[in-house]
């Protein structure tokens, strides 16, 4: 499967030098690596960046906070989840191609940048890079069948107004105490 990811990942910068983004000899984009996520997750895939270029620095006031960005990076690591790797090679590299944007400077988010990018490779290439991708289209796509798993829920709280119910993963005891129901305004109790 490591051996899969490469080939494709290999194509992909082929095919998006050959409309002029050089991802292998830009110094502006720095060394980018990818590999197989063991975590098991919905998402794609991740672009995970490292050693921050210090020129590319910019400080967004938000309240009385300073929240310092960095818009280039030097290193860049790219994982994509296995389960993607079942799916058709089109959307595998769909998948490659929208970490690499997350690689290039001002692109780390999927603001103004990284749309131009996507926008120009859909067109020239034919992709459909977007900021998510759905799962049940994407299996769709690839003759497999999608099995969607529901969520585990360890925590069942209910309205004593309306008896609606709430379910959540973690508990924290401030919601029975400081909330009330959306619905009706009653006071909620935890079930189990």
């Amino acid at each position: 499967m490591e051996e899969k990811l490469q080939i494709l990942y290999n194509q992909c910068l082929q095919e998006l030098k050959s409309i002029g983004i050089d991802m292998i000899n830009n110094k502006d984009i720095g060394k980018i690596d990818i590999s197989l996520s063991n975590r098991k997750t919905k998402r794609y895939g991740c672009c995970k960046q490292e050693k921050p270029n210090k020129l590319y620095k910019t400080i967004e006031k938000r309240k009385n906070k300073n929240i310092i960005r960095y818009e280039k990076f030097d290193k860049h690591h790219i994982e994509i989840s296995k389960w993607v790797m079942d799916l058709d090679e089109r959307i595998i590299k769909n998948t490659i191609i929208h970490e690499l944007i997350h690689c290039m400077p001002f692109c780390n988010n999927h603001k103004e940048q990284f749309k131009k990018y996507a926008k120009y490779i859909n067109e020239m290439l034919g992709y459909d890079i977007k900021r998510a991708g759905n799962p049940k289209e994407d299996y769709e796509k690839s003759n497999i069948e999608y099995k969607e798993e529901s969520p585990k829920y360890k925590y069942k709280i209910k309205c004593q107004g309306c008896g609606q119910e709430i379910y959540r993963q973690r508990f924290n005891i401030r919601l029975i105490k400081k909330y009330r129901c959306g619905k009706c305004g009653g006071k909620l109790q935890l079930v189990n």
